[in-house]
């Protein structure tokens, strides 16, 4: 039988799976798991990316987040998808919303109208959906009058990433969870291969039934310790550095962006997220094309001369993943299992599902063999498939200023599953046939904003006579306009909202001033 887990590391992947598993292996009842979490006082959190995926809140709501708090603690803002500029071409008026809300499945199937030109010259993303508008107009996607995580505008967070650590750390421990600050100094392994034990600096041994690495880059136990390979994705990613600085805001009304705004650089990009009294900006870029100080110069030049006297973090990362997350009797969550880069904010999101995953397939009666095969199957399937969403950014730009772009666009680093996506779609439009949602992190939505913002262009002239629905799909285009204005006249501002959160809960009354 297996009862007793030990996370070794802490940031948001270990307070994550933490607090996750104690609410669903019932840490705080008898015959519940007995989960540890170890960390070592030592080693900060690395907080390259602080955005988030709308599955966020249904991991939040699950281990008891409260919204507001959340707002208040961890300079929390509300993001509503991801803005694009310069990567199609580089030219004035290049940009495009990756917007986390779908156009309305109630109506005619849109898209195929609007490549027909039902929409006039209206952008795919502005064309289905009214979030890209309100955005836009730095609105939030819901009222202070609904409920926690409820909106009628999908939506996720930017947060600082080390506040967000540490009421992950509160929950859990409020669950249940036991916190030892500790260092590892050594992983004991059997003559089986699996984990006997660990040796704290201070506790001694420690023992458990799972071992989950959440130590990051390190992976002192998967991949130090049991020698589980990792996957480098190097040829189809080229990115491996990262420079970045916090910027705080001119003034405390500056309106806050309501989405994370990545701009195309000659060797990479560099992000752009709006926290509550401060924005976080990176470049991530490929050191094959760009020297350090270069990408640094560029990202302040991006920043502005307020920058001038910021210090800056560098990161460096191989580009990957461990087909073998789950090894013997211990399993690897965050950066210790797999990363590609920041874009599209796909680290957090895989880590929901591994923990996710590890609730689910938890070996209660002893079965770690059957549960580390389906484990490794299916998160090695996720990997591979962001791995070609991530590369669709890249490969489909016109941009010629640069190798980096140039070689982006070279057959041999395009992955083949996305070549053949790529083939499918040259005479019809991505839709739920191309998405398994039992390993698709990204729905058809998410590839029809990133295909047709790149300028993908989809021939239906054989299907046009087909498609019989003009004039109503040209009424819903209307109607798509009219709920944008809607929205930007009803909804509060990003910063509106923050501020409310400040000194209220959703789905209340606001104090009193």
């Amino acid at each position: 039988m297996a009862r007793r887990v030990v996370i070794v590391g802490g940031g948001t992947a270990g307070w994550l799976a933490a607090g996750y598993l104690a609410r669903t292996l019932a840490a705080d009842r008898p015959g519940g798991a007995e989960i540890t979490l170890v960390e070592s006082q030592a080693i900060g959190i690395l907080g390259v990316g602080e955005g988030t995926f709308p599955t966020i809140r249904r991991t939040l709501q699950r281990i008891g987040i409260d919204e507001a708090e959340l707002v208040r603690r961890c300079g929390a803002t509300f993001k509503q998808g991801a803005r694009f500029d310069g990567w199609r071409t580089g030219g004035a008026g290049d940009r495009y919303l990756h917007a986390f809300q779908a156009a309305d499945p109630s109506g005619p199937e849109l898209l195929p109208y609007w490549l027909l030109g039902a929409a006039g010259d209206v952008p795919w993303d502005a064309a289905c959906t009214p979030q890209t508008l309100a955005a836009d107009a730095h609105r939030a996607p819901k009222l202070p009058s609904h409920a926690d995580y409820v909106a009628p505008l999908n939506y996720a967070f930017h947060f600082d990433a080390a506040a967000l650590a540490e009421l992950l750390r509160d929950a859990a421990v409020a669950a249940g969870v036991t916190h030892l600050v500790d260092t590892l100094q050594d992983v004991v392994l059997a003559k089986d291969g699996s984990i006997e034990r660990l040796v704290l600096a201070e506790r001694g041994t420690l023992t458990a039934d799972l071992y989950i690495d959440c130590t990051g880059f390190r992976a002192e136990l998967i991949g130090k310790a049991m020698a589980s390979p990792w996957r480098s994705v190097r040829e189809q990613l080229f990115c491996d550095s990262a420079v970045a600085l916090q910027l705080p805001y001119a003034q405390a009304d500056t309106p806050i962006a309501s989405y994370t705004i990545a701009t195309a650089q000659s060797a990479g990009w560099i992000w752009d997220i709006g926290l509550e009294a401060r924005r976080g900006i990176g470049h991530v870029y490929s050191s094959a094309h760009q020297s350090d100080d270069a990408a640094e110069a560029a990202l302040r030049a991006h920043a502005g001369p307020a920058s001038d006297a910021l210090e800056v973090r560098r990161f460096r990362f191989d580009a990957g993943y461990r087909p073998v997350s789950w090894q013997r009797n211990c399993v690897a969550v965050g950066l210790s299992s797999g990363f590609f880069e920041p874009l599209e904010a796909t680290g957090i999101v895989l880590s929901e599902i591994a923990v996710s995953l590890i609730a689910n397939l938890f070996p209660w009666a002893g079965e770690f063999e059957t549960a580390a095969r389906q484990f490794n199957a299916k998160m090695a399937a996720r990997y591979a498939r962001a791995l070609d969403f991530l590369k669709l950014h890249y490969c489909l730009s016109e941009r010629a200023d640069s190798d980096f772009w140039r070689d982006n666009r070279e057959a041999s680093s395009i992955p083949d599953t996305l070549a053949e996506r790529l083939d499918r779609w040259r005479h019809r439009p991505p839709n739920e046939i191309d998405v398994d949602a039992n390993v698709d992190i990204f729905a058809e939505a998410s590839w029809q904003y990133v295909l047709y913002g790149m300028g993908w262009r989809t021939d239906l002239s054989a299907r046009a006579p087909a498609l019989r629905h003009y004039e109503e799909a040209r009424a819903a285009f209307g109607r798509v306009k009219a709920q944008a204005d809607h929205a930007i006249r009803h909804l509060p501002s990003n910063r509106e909202l923050v501020r409310f959160a400040q000194s209220n809960r959703f789905g209340q009354r606001a104090h009193a001033a």
